[in-house]
């Protein structure tokens, strides 16, 4: 049996909670979820699966960690996910963009043959850019739009009136390293992209607030040696518009790869 811990408990972890207590994750355990204070939480499920301390949490020596509460949440955890002892899995990809950060990270998954997992989440097609930057990749481009709901709570509200656009706007074009940096709650795809793909200063990124859309909507156009992709994937919004219901799926996918006899789209 696969034992995991879970660090967050917003829209994406109580969907992966959710899932894992009802079976869909495969053959797994949920030993615990990390979060600021137990005592606010409500939930149905059991109390005891809450922790609010780190040292009991890493001291429980889980198979895997899964992050679901952010980019601090990277930095705060994930070397010490790995000296514990678990595979460390990260939703919040676009804390990589900081390259010292990520370089620390590769270090320690390599002292400790732990590794670094980062699922497919909102986006697709990772599978196929990871083999096709076998190489040589010529060219990654990711457009991603949303709804202005999507929008609210971040930079995008000093440069569009998210109450009256009528039509698309570009609020963002360049590389994956900025828009990494400036949507950190929204662009998480472009570093999962980057990292599959050739890498953070090469990814070209645009992002549009998009009042014509109820769904948040990802485009993908790779070229290289292995020939071309160009995927368009539209997400229903969780309860949380920033993300999707797809990325708690995601999840579970790669926990029902790691425990279960099957394996598919690695």
């Amino acid at each position: 049996m696969l034992t995991v811990g879970m660090i967050g408990y917003g829209s994406i972890g109580r969907d992966v909670a959710d899932y894992i207590a009802s079976g869909l994750a495969g053959n797994v355990e949920l030993k615990a979820i990390l979060v600021r204070n137990k005592g606010n939480i409500v939930s149905d499920l059991p109390s005891d699966w809450f922790e609010d301390d780190p040292d009991r949490f890493f001291n429980l020596g889980t198979d895997i960690v899964i992050e679901a509460a952010g980019h601090e949440a990277v930095r705060l955890y994930a070397e010490r996910s790995l000296r514990s002892g678990s595979h460390f899995l990260t939703v919040s990809v676009g804390a990589f963009a900081d390259q010292e950060l990520y370089e620390r990270v590769m270090q320690t998954a390599a002292e400790t043959g732990r590794q670094l997992i980062v699922p497919s989440a909102a986006v697709g097609g990772l599978d196929r850019i990871a083999a096709g930057a076998v190489g040589p990749i010529e060219q990654v481009t990711l457009t991603s739009r949303k709804p202005p709901r999507a929008w609210y709570g971040t930079i995008v509200e000093q440069q569009v009136n998210l109450e009256q656009v009528t039509e698309p706007v570009c609020v963002f074009e360049g590389p994956a390293k900025e828009s990494a940096r400036l949507f950190p709650e929204s662009v998480n795809v472009s570093a999962a992209l980057s990292l599959a793909g050739i890498g953070f200063e090469r990814t070209t990124v645009k992002v549009f607030v998009d009042p014509t859309i109820t769904r948040n909507t990802h485009e993908i156009s790779a070229s290289g040696k292995f020939g071309e992709i160009h995927l368009q994937i539209r997400n229903t919004p969780s309860a949380n518009p920033k993300t999707g219901y797809i990325v708690a799926m995601s999840i579970v996918k790669v926990l029902k790869n790691l425990s279960t006899p099957l394996m598919i789209g690695l």
